[in-house]
């Protein structure tokens, strides 16, 4: 049996009274920890789902979201995790797209997924940051264990996207994570049950998922969570509960070296730092190390490669601005147009295939087909391999924009602007920043006689998406660049030396 929520069964058998999540003051014990997932599980089986079916997850990282997570596991279903974030209209296309069951929510944040949910006739469960009551559980037992699923059985259905085309689910095997979680514990954090992880990557994220919260379990440490990320909160957390692993995107990073009396906070638990998501700006990894005297640890990976792919291993040369070596079990090479390999010191295309190399995506067999043509996953990634085998990213070869770890997809957004009666034509565009790494900008060409100011459409977009997807920067144009075919050239945008950005 290969059900991933055996490895919470295992830790509880072996650690039971040592804290497992925290939150805050509020901590649960292993022991603790599976009660809650085993009355899930009970109350999901009692409601009639079987295994298989999705189950949504709509949780900031609050103990609620790993009870739930691996509720629906015991259970035998698969989950969806959704940022909290996310706008019903958002929330919607999710539900319709997996067919999902049931949603699961923060009582704080579910009124976008109870209208979703109204929309799709899908019922929705909001619960408190600690975990459900025993009210909404209902008359369902706890189940005794996890329900049996294979290896190839699916997890997780993780939606990501390209820049054409709808967001796809990747679906993520029970093996999938399992054995991710596992390398990533073992060789490359080397996490022991003595260890405390810092919970701030979100949860449903599959950064987060697999070295936060599974890699946690696996190893029986406690992860003590931070559900909004603030320099100074984390810097308080890491003497507070004397923090040994610390996981973030560069974002993350640049926030607690610029917190005013950094000084101050007292970090001299830390003895692993650990940064993707995004490529780390060199400068701010050598700041970070001189402030903080951590050294930090970058690695690389893809939602649909469970994720990590490579890292600069821990007792090995680390290369700063590489994305280091592939890790064990996971392979990588770098191709060109036709799939085959490029000469050394060349740039390609990142292939990777391995045991974290998802399933395929969720009912999309061509998507699946084209992203994997031969076994090998192409990435989108341009990047060149060095004379010792580490990677170097140069340069994406999609138009996906990632704004503090975040990936945003530039057509959702168009698609939310060309829903203004005033607009004719849009292009979504990256713009370089020096924090965040990339900031969301539109260039937008009116319908003739119609017109709207960029703070209009601005609030417009920002009623329509998620807080970190929408522009912060806007400018019209008369007519947008377009190729012999009349399609828009996202490439040929020009962005103006000063653009009007409003409110942030």
């Amino acid at each position: 049996m290969t059900n991933l929520a055996t490895a919470l069964v295992d830790a509880a058998d072996r650690y039971g009274d040592r804290p497992a999540l925290r939150l805050d003051e509020h901590v649960l014990t292993y022991a603790e920890f599976l009660d809650a997932a085993r009355a899930v599980a009970g109350a999901l089986r009692a409601r009639g789902l079987e295994p298989g079916a999705r189950v949504g997850l709509v949780f900031p990282n609050v103990p609620a979201f790993p009870v739930a997570f691996h509720g629906a596991l015991m259970a035998g279903c698969a989950v969806v995790p959704m940022n909290p974030l996310l706008k019903a209209r958002e929330i919607e296309y999710y539900l319709q797209d997996s067919t999902m069951s049931l949603v699961l929510a923060w009582d704080q944040a579910a009124d976008a997924a109870r209208e979703a949910g109204a929309n799709r006739d899908t019922e929705v469960w909001a619960m408190p940051a600690t975990g459900p009551t025993a009210d909404q559980l209902g008359s369902g037992e706890p189940v005794d264990g996890p329900e049996e699923r294979a290896d190839d059985d699916t997890a997780v259905v993780l939606y990501t996207s390209g820049t054409t085309g709808s967001p796809k689910g990747a679906e993520l095997t029970h093996a999938n994570l399992l054995t991710n979680a596992r390398t990533s514990a073992r060789t490359l954090m080397e996490i022991t049950p003595d260890d405390v992880v810092m919970g701030c990557l979100p949860l449903f994220h599959v950064f987060g998922l697999t070295c936060g919260l599974n890699a946690s379990v696996l190893s029986g440490s406690c992860l003590t969570l931070l559900p909004r990320f603030d320099g100074a909160k984390a810097l308080g957390m890491i003497g507070r509960d004397r923090v040994t692993v610390f996981e973030g995107v560069p974002t993350m990073y640049s926030a607690m070296l610029h917190v005013p009396d950094r000084e101050s906070y007292d970090v001299s638990s830390l003895r692993s730092c650990v940064s993707g998501g995004s490529a780390m700006p060199v400068e701010v990894l050598r700041n970070f190390e001189d402030a903080f005297g951590c050294i930090v640890l970058e690695g690389y990976g893809l939602s649909e490669t469970s994720p990590v792919a490579s890292f600069n291993h821990p007792h090995a040369e680390r290369k700063p601005g590489s994305i280091g070596t592939p890790v064990a079990g996971m392979e990588m090479r770098l191709v060109d147009d036709q799939g085959e390999e490029v000469s050394d010191d060349a740039v390609g295309e990142i292939a990777i295939r391995g045991e974290g190399l998802m399933k395929g995506y969720w009912d999309r067999p061509e998507a699946t087909a084209d992203s994997i043509p031969d076994g090998w996953f192409r990435t989108g990634d341009l990047a060149r391999r060095d004379d010792d085998g580490y990677y170097f990213i140069v340069d994406r070869k999609k138009e996906m924009i990632i704004r503090g770890g975040y990936n945003v997809y530039p057509r959702e957004i168009e698609e939310a602007l060309y829903e203004h009666p005033a607009v004719a034509e849009v292009a979504v565009v990256g713009i370089p920043h020096a924090e965040l790494g990339e900031e969301v900008g539109a260039a937008v060409a009116f319908r003739a006689g119609e017109s709207a100011t960029v703070d209009e459409l601005r609030e417009f977009a920002k009623a329509r998406v998620a807080a970190y997807k929408y522009p912060r920067h806007l400018w019209v144009l008369a007519e947008l660049p377009k190729g012999p075919t009349g399609k828009i050239l996202r490439r040929s945008v020009e962005v103006p030396d000063e653009v009007s950005t409003g409110g942030g």
